[in-house]
């Protein structure tokens, strides 16, 4: 079993920037792929941003696309979300989420574990 800690999360203003961080507790699997979902009370869970193993690859939803940032470091297990320019509709649950394979994509269903999320609150 993979257990993931999601870190850094807090409150900001609208413009600032956060990164929040993901370290599991050991080392995945070769290839399988890492992701940033987002929630907030009385929505659904949606996408934020997604990685591949090597890095060679990431996909972010639209609303984020250009102000955020995912990264990896395969050595300490670690997943990190570079966020600028926060928005208050950036205001949510952030989880953090590894895939048994390589899929880097948007569908939740893919991915195999799953975070307790950590708070992003912005303000106006």
């Amino acid at each position: 079993q993979v257990r993931l800690v999601e870190s850094g999360g807090g409150s900001v203003q609208a413009g600032a920037s956060l990164r929040i961080s993901c370290v599991a507790s050991r080392r995945l699997f070769s290839n399988n792929a890492m992701g940033w979902f987002r929630q907030t009370p009385g929505n659904e869970r949606e996408f934020v941003a997604a990685i591949s193993w090597n890095s060679g690859s990431s996909n972010y939803a639209n609303s984020v696309k250009g102000r955020f940032t995912i990264s990896r470091d395969n050595a300490k297990n670690a997943l990190y979300l570079q966020m600028n320019n926060l928005k208050p509709e950036d205001t949510a649950l952030y989880y953090c989420a590894a895939a048994r394979s390589s899929y880097s994509g948007s569908d939740q269903s893919a991915y195999n574990y799953w975070g307790q999320g950590t708070q992003v609150t912005v303000s106006s």
